[in-house]
């Protein structure tokens, strides 16, 4: 599978540590570091921004900027995918015409399926786009609680055969956590987990600590990327996980 690492990451060099030769995750709500994603990745994607407008109680409502700049960014020979515009907590025909509307090649864009949505928009999607991400939400937004993981189960079932192969590319919206990505087969995952942690100095104590932003964030890159989904889903439920953004 493949790591992307959500950006940004503050300072540039942190982001480096994290990138450098590996995956990116680029949001249109803070794009500053699409340059430097281009410069060091192996490739990256780009994020519609949507879930960060969201939880600012700002919704997105025209969404022409944001096709210019992924009609930009496809142009960049290591950019993998775009997250097509969705509408959290919206409801499906909301989502749907936003699919309709969607301007750019579809091999470029991933349409979202939000997990408090139906099954069979779920199995429509994924019959029809080459990848599709999964995002939490409703009352499945805590990834990792024994909810989500109670949808997540019904959600393998239905985008996968008898033998636990994805009839598609997944792509997991904030499910970089190897006690989530572990468990799933997912062809890719992003969070903001390596940004939002090499700040907090109370989270790194001991005696072997790594002492600056820069080694923090190789480290938690190296703990993350150590781990790999599975080829298949087993069809079963792990135990829940803790709360992401824990230190791995």
């Amino acid at each position: 599978m493949i790591h992307y690492h959500g950006l940004p990451i503050t300072p540039e060099t942190a982001a480096a540590a994290a990138i450098g030769g590996g995956h990116a995750f680029v949001s249109f709500s803070d794009p500053r570091q699409l340059a430097l994603a281009a410069q060091v990745c192996q490739s990256f994607a780009i994020d519609n921004g949507a879930f960060s407008a969201w939880r600012q109680g700002k919704p997105v409502t025209d969404w022409q900027p944001f096709y210019r700049w992924a009609a930009d960014a496809k142009l960049i020979p290591a950019c993998d995918f775009a997250v097509i515009p969705d509408v959290i907590d919206g409801d499906e025909a909301a989502n749907d015409a936003l699919i309709e509307e969607w301007p750019l090649p579809r091999w470029f864009g991933a349409p979202v399926w939000h997990m408090h949505e139906s099954l069979e928009r779920l199995e429509r999607l994924a019959s029809s786009w080459p990848r599709v991400c999964i995002g939490s939400s409703g009352d499945y937004s805590q990834p990792g609680s024994a909810a989500w993981w109670m949808q997540m189960s019904k959600a393998m079932r239905v985008v996968c055969d008898d033998d636990g192969r994805p009839m598609c590319k997944l792509h997991g919206l904030r499910m970089l956590d190897p006690a989530i990505f572990g468990h799933l087969p997912l062809s890719s995952a992003d969070s903001t987990n390596i940004g939002r942690n090499i700040g907090i100095d109370q989270a790194w104590r001991g005696t072997y600590s790594p002492p600056t932003k820069e080694a923090r964030a190789s480290v938690m890159r190296s703990r993350i990327e150590s781990h790999n989904s599975p080829p298949r889903w087993t069809y079963q439920i792990p135990e829940p996980a803790p709360k992401q953004g824990a230190l791995l």
